[in-house]
């Protein structure tokens, strides 16, 4: 598979259905749980079904989605990141998940700053947005790393959680990559 990015300790690729028992793990990871929400993922047919009507599509249809990132001299799968295009936003908008042993490491800085870069350079995305609760205090300190300012609240017709919104103007982004 093409990696889309390459920083000092990882890769980044497109996810394949060769990577469903490990989307079941991290989409009930307790990270994910909690901050995400449980989407459903207990199976590798559940994980199939995720990628397919997910990041499969977004690839398809926006050029970009989520990707697998995989440590640089293993590939072993460590967690996403990406761009999401939702409905309700705007302007695409940063996500990023990673297994519980791989946190604190910054390998979610790495990841999310080399989306970013990319976003810009490549995509040629000139606004980015970023959603996450607000008790995630963990979040909104690698999004503010990265760049983004806080720009109010945001509710999805879908949810009963508020979500703080994040943005970043990419003419204004300075690679740290």
């Amino acid at each position: 598979m093409k990696n889309i990015l390459k920083t000092k300790r990882l890769i980044l690729r497109k996810l394949t259905f060769d990577e469903s028992l490990f989307i079941v793990q991290l989409l009930n990871s307790p990270g994910w749980l909690k901050y995400i929400g449980d989407r459903g993922v207990k199976t590798e047919k559940d994980a199939k079904l995720y990628l397919q009507n997910g990041p499969l599509l977004s690839y398809e249809k926006y050029g970009f989605g989520l990707y697998l990132v995989g440590l640089l001299e293993t590939g072993e799968p460590i967690g996403m990141c990406g761009l999401l295009k939702r409905d309700s936003l705007e302007h695409p908008d940063l996500g990023f998940a990673f297994l519980p042993e791989f946190m604190g490491k910054g390998y979610a800085y790495e990841a999310a700053n080399a989306v970013v870069v990319y976003a810009r350079e490549h995509l040629r995305i000139k606004t980015l947005l970023a959603i996450t609760m607000p008790e995630n205090a963990t979040s909104i300190k690698l999004l503010e790393k990265i760049g983004m300012k806080y720009s109010g609240v945001v509710k999805f017709p879908d949810s009963k959680d508020n979500l703080n919104l994040y943005k970043l103007e990419l003419n204004e982004v300075v690679s740290n990559v």
